[in-house]
């Protein structure tokens, strides 16, 4: 997570009355937060803990507020011993190892636990839900490993970690630096630590938070990379001389998949007045290899596959993945964290993003080919100079990557606390996994567009699409069309930051310029 926070403008939103929305979440991306919370929900918080103090004086063993966890289940514990159990609780299960989560993720596990606790099913009280937005609106960030969950009961390990600062463990990241917790919470007054009451700990480290802020942030970057992946397909039929009748509405009509009509009508749209169409609309050429013709089919899949899983994740994000829950006088024991739902849409995202990135690397690999009047490697004098030949092998290195990472991780699970949890989801192995195929994903795509830009170049003076030619403007105000070789390295990384961080390139990707 590093040293020390960098200063960004913070998001505000009101958290506790209206469902969190997609809108929000993509204003908010890689942002800090400043949250107020909506006194319906503070009402919620304050009526469920009641009920909590009045059901504990039952003689019935309650889970996780008289008695133990897991495996045992079945210790009754003793009255004057309840908040010790929840202490301890937090400190036996921070045990994640691994690289740090990064402070992006960290934000939403946060936002996202207080989201849940705001629903009002899970006993804890107000004071509790102060400390967690204090940490946020301070951006002051729990230190949480990010391996160790299995992803049922929830991310106990990474949950844990996140909870330790509230009892005074811990370390914590904040614009002063990384520091133990207790100095964290000293030097920017945000109190002394807390004594867990009863349930407390247990809604806490209950939840799927870890896995849902990756697969959120994930939802929020897959969204504009298929914007952007559709946009660089056109790039690439400017710079390939390829045909746009693939992508004719009578024939995605035909086969009406939603993502493949979407795609080819954005695809019809991009390409608007087009000159370099019209060029070679006699040329004789038959059909395009499959990268091109069938690119509706292969990002409409992809899409459709994004969309289902971005309606997962959004009910996730808002729902109580705690256990027990508690309603009215009664607390029910069930499986609400159990991680399943995010795990298979996880996976199915990453064979799907890696689909894209494989796609995109065989158009980077056209380009190369010399034909249609392109110079082979996209560069004049070859021979001295090798063009854009090694591009394509990072691409290729990248899209490798993928395939590897693309494995399901919900197709695994062993059992642990003795048997008692025979079953387990895997989802934040899943969600792991589908950050690093992102990555990758974002890259290949940036090493296509890169590449395209250079094709279309080959093309001048004829005007290309209204998408293409905004999109090459662009690149071309920070990366300049190359005569010869240069440390193309570079050039990858300042178009992959244009493809993450360009407002005027997400704009013409959404149709809008």
């Amino acid at each position: 997570m590093g040293a020390q926070l960098k200063t960004m403008t913070p998001f505000r939103l009101t958290v506790g009355a209206d469902a969190l929305d997609w809108p929000a979440l993509d204003a908010a991306l890689g942002r800090p937060l400043q949250i107020a919370l909506a006194e319906a929900g503070l009402r919620r918080v304050r009526d469920c803990r009641a009920k909590v103090d009045a059901l504990r004086g039952r003689d019935e063993p309650i889970y996780g507020v008289n008695t133990g966890f897991g495996h045992l289940k079945n210790k009754r514990i003793p009255a004057d011993r309840l908040e010790q159990l929840q202490h301890n609780l937090l400190i036996s299960h921070a045990v994640g190892v691994g690289p740090e989560t990064p402070a992006a993720i960290v934000r939403w596990m946060l936002l996202f636990k207080i989201n849940m606790l705001l629903r009002g099913h899970s006993g804890v009280r107000t004071e509790l839900v102060d400390r967690l937005v204090a940490w946020l609106n301070a951006d002051a960030l729990p230190v949480v490993p990010t391996r160790g969950s299995l992803g049922a009961s929830g991310d106990l390990a990474p949950l844990a970690h996140l909870a330790l600062p509230l009892i005074g463990r811990g370390e914590m990241v904040s614009p002063l630096g990384r520091m133990a917790s207790l100095e964290t919470h000293r030097r920017l007054k945000l109190g002394e630590p807390l004594a867990l009451a009863s349930k407390e700990g247990l809604a806490l480290i209950n939840g799927t938070q870890f896995m849902s802020a990756y697969a959120a942030n994930i939802c929020v970057r897959a969204a504009r990379l298929l914007d952007l992946a559709d946009l660089t397909l056109c790039m690439s039929l400017e710079g390939q001389l390829g045909s746009v009748r693939p992508m004719d509405a009578r024939l995605h009509a035909a086969r009406p998949h939603p993502g493949a009509i979407y795609v080819a009508e954005k695809v019809r749209r991009h390409m608007r007045d087009s000159e370099i169409l019209g060029s070679h609309a006699q040329c004789g050429k038959v059909q395009d290899p499959y990268s091109l013709r069938c690119a509706p089919q292969v990002h409409g899949a992809v899409r459709d596959a994004f969309e289902h899983g971005r309606a997962v994740v959004g009910r996730e994000i808002n729902s109580v993945t705690d256990n027990p829950l508690i309603f009215d006088d009664d607390f029910i024991s069930g499986g609400a964290f159990h991680g399943a739902p995010l795990a298979g849409v996880m996976d199915y995202l990453a064979i799907a993003l890696t689909d894209l990135a494989s796609i995109s690397e065989r158009r980077t690999y056209l380009l190369l080919l010399g034909q249609d009047d392109l110079p082979t490697l996209l560069m004049r004098d070859t021979g001295v100079n090798s063009g854009f030949m090694i591009p394509q092998y990072t691409a290729a290195a990248l899209v490798n990557e993928c395939k590897v990472l693309a494995t399901p991780a919900s197709v695994d699970t062993i059992p642990t606390s003795l048997g008692q949890e025979d079953h387990v989801s895997m989802g934040a192995t899943a969600a792991l996994k589908l950050y690093e195929v992102i990555d990758r994903a974002e890259t290949v795509l940036a090493i296509e567009m890169l590449c395209a830009a250079q094709a279309m170049d080959y093309r001048d003076p004829l005007r290309p699409g209204a998408g293409p030619a905004a999109a090459r403007d662009v690149i071309r105000a920070t990366i300049p069309h190359a005569e010869e070789d240069r440390e193309f390295g570079a050039d990858i990384q300042t178009c992959l930051k244009l493809l993450r961080e360009s407002e005027p390139l997400r704009r013409v990707a959404r149709g809008e310029a």
